[in-house]
């Protein structure tokens, strides 16, 4: 990480200054938000490269501000914060578009590494791949690692970078099963024990329903009982 910009939104002035401290320690550029709306307008002047994102917010809540950014297309990591013990909030934060999430009180060091792991999944990583020039084609649907885009019957599919990364893993392993354990450090580059079957079914979830000709009854992004996923070309 060196100079990334990311956007904090969190209405709790102490937290949002402890957050901005210890990422600008690791040399990144950061912007606070107090409200969603404010966000809203940070995310146009500065273009920033990743936004934690608090899901209580006064006003405009954290889901909203993800559901109006993933609508107008934009693809940028985004780290939910939630409570302890609302499932139904870090869910629903996945099912809108979030590529992750932490359980408030959390410890600055499990925070930063996500950070860090999505940064480098969203363009450290993916751009290494993508010099490699690779396409891969199923069905109507085109994967090009060089631009780090998808399409389908010819038209653009907005993916979010951990949709992407998740898609790219299971198509460079086709037939071969991967247990949601498998894909999570594959994919979000950490330990598998904090939520990631709930994670990784969003995230597939949201891949059928963007390639699929019948998301609920796919034809290459394939369930396996009692091990997880796999690409069936």
């Amino acid at each position: 990480m060196a100079g990334e910009r990311i956007l904090i939104v969190e209405d709790e002035r102490a937290v949002a200054r402890g957050l901005e401290y210890a990422l600008a320690h690791e040399g990144l550029s950061v912007t606070v938000a107090g409200s969603g709306e404010q966000a809203l307008e940070l995310v146009d002047s500065i273009d920033p490269h990743l936004i934690i994102l608090d899901v209580r917010l006064p006003g405009m809540s954290g889901f909203d501000v993800c559901r109006r950014l993933r609508a107008a297309g934009r693809r940028l990591p985004i780290l939910m914060l939630t409570a302890r013990d609302e499932e139904l909030d870090r869910v629903l934060g996945l099912e809108l578009g979030a590529d992750d999430y932490v359980v408030k009180p959390y410890h600055l060091r499990e925070l930063i590494a996500r950070v860090r792991a999505l940064l480098r999944r969203a363009y450290g990583e993916l751009a290494a791949e993508g010099d490699q020039r690779r396409r891969v084609s199923f069905g109507d649907v085109e994967l090009d690692l060089d631009r780090f885009s998808v399409s389908r019957a010819g038209r653009p599919v907005d993916l979010t970078p951990t949709e992407f990364r998740l898609l790219a893993h299971l198509v460079a392993n086709p037939r071969r099963p991967q247990s949601r354990e498998a894909l999570i450090e594959a994919v979000w580059g950490y330990d598998s024990s904090l939520g990631s079957e709930r994670t990784v079914d969003a995230h597939l979830r949201h891949l059928r329903e963007k390639l699929e000709p019948d998301p609920a009854n796919p034809r290459w992004l394939l369930t396996v009982r009692g091990v997880g996923y796999k690409f069936e070309p």
